[in-house]
């Protein structure tokens, strides 16, 4: 989703007459660490992405495995088509794994979405992000926490570019892919959605057990949407949990598309999450969101967007939501350069600044 908007800048770049062109070529790289390319091909159509140049076929396991699988592999990529960039996006085991193989061939690295940081070592994203900032060359922060933390850690302010969000490119590019279009939504007037899928939450079972039962007592003023992640339903079958839903305006649903999750949290009143990007796009969206953390790397959704965090117990969501209930919210704003045009700065900095 945040590859997406850059191939969409590069295939407008090749267009040009070859005089204008700055970029000559581009290869797509899927290391398969979430999906099998089959699996994943709905994110390509709905995104308009083409099918990629090479699939690493990475798969499951310890993030050790994970790492070294797709290292191995993206080495052999790198040998072969000897780039002048690597980009890599986000802060999950492939980006660390093509960085860390990038710079070590010599390879310049470009890490969109640098600068983040939620303090938190035990989150492997946080050691991901410090690890890929750390030797990137090209650092695309989205908002100016980023560059406080960059600077602290003594990044030079060369490398650094505040270009705003590119997730947030994505989803202005879904929005008009959806205008227009009929779809299934909720007959309810006001509902909530969630998403829960951080190890932390749902690997233990009184943790997840106290966060369902906070969501049940919400489902009782309104309707609750719940696509549920694969580790979650394996650990709410694991630890028989679903007696929870029974009796409740919980509405359990398989993982969707894209472009489906969004068609239903666009309307929603009120988002929960444990996930990173959803708290941006509601933010934008202007829609209340409540995140099921300690912590978060992307404050400026809390300091000026619509994001609350409420903890990581049934006690602190429900006192949020008690809030919530009675019109206490916060109304935020857009933050600046969250404006759909981030790729194109990107890809505009690459093509024409050599660091």
């Amino acid at each position: 989703m945040k590859i997406a908007p850059l191939v969409h800048q590069l295939k407008s770049m090749l267009a040009e007459k070859p005089t204008s062109r700055k970029i000559t070529s581009y290869k797509l790289i899927h290391t398969g660490q979430h999906y099998d390319y089959e699996m994943s091909k709905v994110f390509f159509e709905e995104l308009e992405i083409p099918e990629p140049d090479y699939f690493l076929g990475a798969g499951s396991g310890t993030h050790a495995e994970q790492t070294a699988k797709v290292m191995v592999e993206f080495e052999k990529v790198c040998l072969k088509e000897k780039p002048d960039v690597v980009v890599v996006v986000g802060d999950v085991n492939s980006t660390l794994a093509c960085s860390v193989t990038a710079k070590k061939l010599q390879i310049k690295v470009a890490h969109v979405e640098a600068g983040l940081r939620s303090r938190d070592l035990t989150m492997p994203e946080e050691i991901n992000r410090i690890v890929t900032d750390s030797i990137s060359d090209y650092l695309f922060v989205t908002e100016k926490s980023g560059l406080e933390n960059l600077k602290k850690e003594g990044r030079k302010k060369a490398q650094i570019y505040f270009v705003g969000n590119i997730m947030i490119d994505t989803l202005f590019y879904g929005l008009k892919k959806l205008a227009g279009r009929q779809a299934d939504k909720p007959a309810t007037a006001k509902y909530a959605v969630v998403t829960l899928h951080r190890p932390s939450n749902v690997d233990e079972k009184d943790k997840l057990k106290d966060i369902l039962s906070a969501l049940k007592k919400i489902s009782n003023d309104m309707d609750v949407y719940f696509p549920v992640h694969p580790r979650t339903e394996k650990n709410i079958k694991k630890f028989k949990l679903r007696y929870l839903f029974t009796n409740s305006n919980i509405h359990i649903m398989p993982p969707m598309a894209y472009l489906e999750f969004l068609d239903l949290w666009n309307d929603a009143s009120l988002v929960l999450t444990d996930s990173g990007g959803i708290q941006e796009e509601t933010t934008v969206l202007g829609i209340p969101c409540f995140t099921i953390r300690e912590n978060t790397e992307r404050p400026i959704t809390i300091k000026q967007g619509t994001n609350i965090l409420v903890g990581t117990t049934g006690k602190g969501i429900l006192k949020a939501y008690q809030k919530f209930k009675r019109g206490i919210g916060k109304r935020g704003k857009v933050p600046e350069f969250w404006d759909g045009k981030t790729a194109k700065r990107i890809i505009k900095i690459i093509s024409e600044k050599r660091v």
